[in-house]
């Protein structure tokens, strides 16, 4: 009797999963209804479609694995077939659909979102190559990649930006950045412009960086490419480390933009920045309590010299510090207010995360040793720059 009022139950909860409700239809702007059907989670679906240019970055894969383990299915564009493969297992069966694209093609571009009902623009870089400088990616691939999308009748698009964008900066990037957002507001009325903070992760380029250098190298390899990060503090060095940053942790802005797929086109700008205003002197501080390493003794080094120093490294082929990196490292993170309410997300302290990226740079005798944050710096209450 026991077991025949179990199986009931289970084929009552079954037939309940599979009933849909007023709340499982969403109308888009487009006048195109959506969907969800399912129990909540891997195996469902959502009904949405998202393309993700960008997927095979760093912010790129946390976004995809956060939309497909709610159901939705993800056009992921990619270059390189190597690029992709780690993103096909985050979603169920068909719900990761790889295209190959390129960024100067529109066809292509066309065909990735032409089944989609919201298209994110994830596409970036900090530094510039023969093929693809700062303005050919962010603002002419931006504005094509936005105007593809809206003669594709797609009704939402998301374009990624840099919290420091602006027109006037001396930093090329944050200069190009800037305009690609008005390009992108111009070839898509009504589009979404993040600008996030500088991220940090598991395949960061700041917590990984700075706990790099403290590493000894081995083998000759490493002996040769470690020589370059055994000098890397002086790099976070520069302007005597005080220049202040907003470090983001990039699982809160993956959960940010995920959380816009279920939510109205905002159709305006959205600051994401970390919760507090750090400075380099800090990370270096922190990463060196986290790794058990003795503080750096790196000198500081006058911006004229890394300059200097950063246009030779442009000789060889693989990305070095850059010239405009150098100007980076003096410009302050932007003041501007967070509007995390408008996405849903609490931005968490890099203190909260920071052991889980750091931990495999220290040594075996110190891999389990307690935790020690060294105390927070004391920033003075004044503007912080644009780079201008």
């Amino acid at each position: 009797m026991s077991a025949s009022s179990n199986l009931l139950r289970l084929q009552r909860a079954v037939n309940h999963q599979g009933k849909r409700a007023y709340h499982d239809l969403v109308t888009l702007p487009s006048k195109k209804p959506i969907i969800s059907q399912g129990p909540p989670g891997y195996s469902a679906v959502t009904g949405h479609v998202v393309t993700v240019f960008g997927c095979t970055g760093f912010l790129g894969r946390y976004l995809v694995s956060k939309l497909a383990r709610q159901g939705t299915q993800v056009i992921i564009p990619y270059r390189d077939e190597d690029e992709k493969r780690h993103l096909k297992p985050m979603g169920d069966l068909g719900q990761i659909v790889p295209m190959e694209w390129d960024l100067r093609n529109e066809n292509q571009i066309a065909e990735c979102v032409r089944h989609s009902d919201i298209v994110f623009n994830l596409v970036g870089r900090d530094y510039a190559t023969k093929s693809f400088d700062f303005t050919s990616v962010q603002v002419d691939g931006a504005e094509r990649i936005a105007r593809v999308t809206a003669q594709s009748g797609v009704p939402r698009f998301v374009h990624v930006s840099h919290l420091n964008a602006s027109p006037i900066s001396l930093s090329k990037l944050y200069q190009t950045k800037a305009e690609g957002e008005e390009r992108v507001k111009a070839a898509f009325k009504g589009a979404t412009i993040i600008r996030p903070g500088p991220l940090y992760g598991y395949e960061d380029k700041l917590l990984n960086n700075i706990a790099s250098a403290y590493m000894p190298s081995q083998s000759y390899v490493d002996r040769l490419h470690g020589g370059l990060f055994l000098v890397w503090p002086i790099w976070w060095k520069l302007n005597d480390a005080k220049t202040k940053t907003r470090p983001v942790h990039v699982m809160d802005v993956a959960q940010a933009l995920a959380n816009l797929v279920h939510s109205p086109q905002q159709g305006r700008t959205i600051a994401l920045p970390g919760p507090s205003t750090l400075t380099y002197e800090y990370l270096l501080d922190l990463v060196s309590s986290l790794t058990y390493q003795p503080p750096s003794r790196a000198p500081v080094v006058p911006k004229a010299v890394a300059l200097a120093a950063a246009k030779a490294a442009q000789a060889v082929w693989w990305p070095l510090l850059s010239p405009d990196e150098v100007v980076r490292r003096y410009i302050d993170d932007a003041d501007t207010p967070g509007d995390w309410d408008a996405v849903g997300v609490t931005p968490s302290e890099v203190e909260q995360h920071a052991i889980q990226y750091v931990r495999r740079y220290r040594s075996a005798e110190n891999f389990s040793r307690p935790n020690i944050f060294p105390e927070r710096p004391v920033i003075a209450e004044e503007e912080v720059g644009l780079g201008f």
